[in-house]
């Protein structure tokens, strides 16, 4: 599997070669493009915007992505072995990503159609006398977007669908372990209609060639999915009116009150700690049960540990894939480790199983100024405190520098409102882990965890401007 440079006028200037994290096969290539082809990239962008007599309208974007739609189930198959072979996410949950990734470009169509301005007041005093207004939505202009590895289909389409649906031109950067499924779905998209102009996948033959993309004056809008470092440094030199999104990573906190449903709840936390190893944003790591039931969690955790399928992500038995780099294994057993050491009881797990997977692993109590404590892991390991007060658990839940979905398990109402008010997330679950997440729902990251908010309709609203019309006439 070769894809060539999607870039009009420009020319290879290498190939990122794709090897599975799983067994370290060749899968594909995807040539890259240089300062030049950058270059070329952007003014392509520039151009088809700027001509506004040529945007497409509002009908053909429906259509274009409602072919779409159409290539993507009948390529189903295909796109869930791509993203499988390159991300190492198992089968039985990739192809929930794949179906999530077409519901999600449903949505977008759905935004074109209910998505409008409003009127904006008037003659309420002798100022605005005489005068009628009105808002629409127009285009923000050219995107430039950055994704991440742990979801290659779906978070491409959270970028590139609400820029298409918006109407704005885009250009698509993927991760360099993750391009297959970002080039496949371009090629689709393409296929569907959309001019090569409007929808560009690149790849880059070197970091210095994405930030010229991110920070040219051109760009209106930059869509980031990744880690915090990257992301604030970018922002902090996009070029000025340049609009943006972040999303980073959390330390999801879950607070396991004295009187929660352990049945319910428990298979919950390990699906969320350890679905996709770990690699979610939002993955559950600190659990904070009550001191009458915290071993009991973390015993019961480990159980549930132990009997996850850890291995071939292709194989419709697994539960649990690879890391995505064999040094995010050495980085995990190091963590895990020095928690040991600092006094860290092993629950379970705690053990690289290869070069490229880890045990589903629990750790209880571990110090508060541990790796594991203090960082996301972004691995396959949960963590579980005991604590006496609720207040206690959720100062120790807020004290990080990160904030994104939190959760809590309770049976009384007021514990539940209590933990929502006070938790610092931009979501609370209630009975539920807080790794879940629906497509139009606002995802957003606080404090360092990212800012803005994702969603198909959030980031849709976010590349379109509201531009006001104002009428003055004597007859009104």
């Amino acid at each position: 599997m070769h894809y060539q440079v999607q870039v009009p006028d420009a020319y290879p200037a290498g190939i990122v070669e794709v090897f599975s994290p799983y067994d370290g096969k060749r899968i594909g290539s995807v040539e890259t493009i240089d300062a030049v082809g950058a270059e070329a990239a952007l003014k392509n962008m520039a151009a088809v915007f700027r001509d506004r007599r040529h945007w497409i309208p509002a009908y053909e974007r429906i259509a274009i992505l409602e072919r779409t739609v159409v290539l993507m189930r009948e390529r189903a198959e295909q796109l869930i072995a791509i993203a499988v072979a390159e991300g190492g996410k198992p089968y039985i949950d990739t192809k929930i990503e794949l179906y999530r990734a077409i519901t999600s470009m449903q949505n977008c169509i759905d935004c074109i159609r209910t998505e409008h301005g409003t009127e904006v007041p008037m003659q309420l005093n002798l100022a605005s006398m005489n005068r009628l207004a009105f808002t629409h939505s127009e285009p923000i202009g050219p995107v430039v977007a950055v994704s991440a590895f742990n979801h290659p289909i779906n978070l491409i389409v959270h970028q590139l669908g609400p820029a298409i649906a918006s109407g704005c031109p885009v250009i698509i950067k993927p991760a360099t372990e993750t391009p297959l499924s970002a080039f496949a779905l371009v090629e689709i998209i393409h296929e569907a209609g959309l001019p090569k102009t409007w929808c560009q996948a690149v790849a880059v033959n070197h970091l210095a060639v994405a930030e010229q993309l991110v920070i040219d004056r051109r760009v209106a809008f930059f869509s980031f999915i990744g880690s915090a470092k990257v992301g604030w440094m970018l922002r902090s030199k996009l070029a000025p009116g340049t609009r943006c999104s972040l999303e980073h990573g959390g330390v999801a906190p879950v607070i396991v009150a004295e009187d929660a449903d352990l049945d319910s709840m428990l298979p919950l936390l390990a699906k969320g700690g350890f679905y996709h190893a770990g690699q979610v944003c939002v993955s559950v790591q600190r659990v904070y049960g009550h001191r009458s039931i915290a071993q009991s969690i973390a015993e019961r955790l480990a159980a549930l540990a132990e009997t996850l399928v850890v291995g071939d992500p292709a194989s419709d038995k697994t539960q649990v894939g690879p890391l995505i780099r064999h040094t995010e294994v050495d980085r995990v057993e190091t963590w895990v480790n020095q928690a040991l050491q600092e006094n860290a009881t092993l629950m379970a797990g705690g053990k690289r199983l290869s070069n490229a997977c880890y045990q589903p692993t629990v750790l209880l109590n571990p110090s508060e100024d541990s790796k594991v404590s203090q960082n996301e892991i972004f691995g396959p390991v949960i963590c579980v405190y005991d604590y006496d007060e609720i207040d206690d658990a959720i100062n120790r839940a807020n004290a990080l520098p990160y904030a994104f979905q939190a959760a809590v398990a309770t049976k009384a109402i007021d514990t539940a409102f209590y933990a929502y008010k006070h938790l610092a997330a931009s979501t609370v679950m209630i009975n539920d882990h807080t790794a879940f997440r629906v497509d139009w729902m606002p995802f957003a990251g606080l404090r360092e965890s990212g800012y803005g908010a994702g969603g198909i309709p959030y980031t849709y609203r976010a590349m379109q401007i509201e531009k006001m019309a104002v009428f003055h006439s004597a007859v009104l």
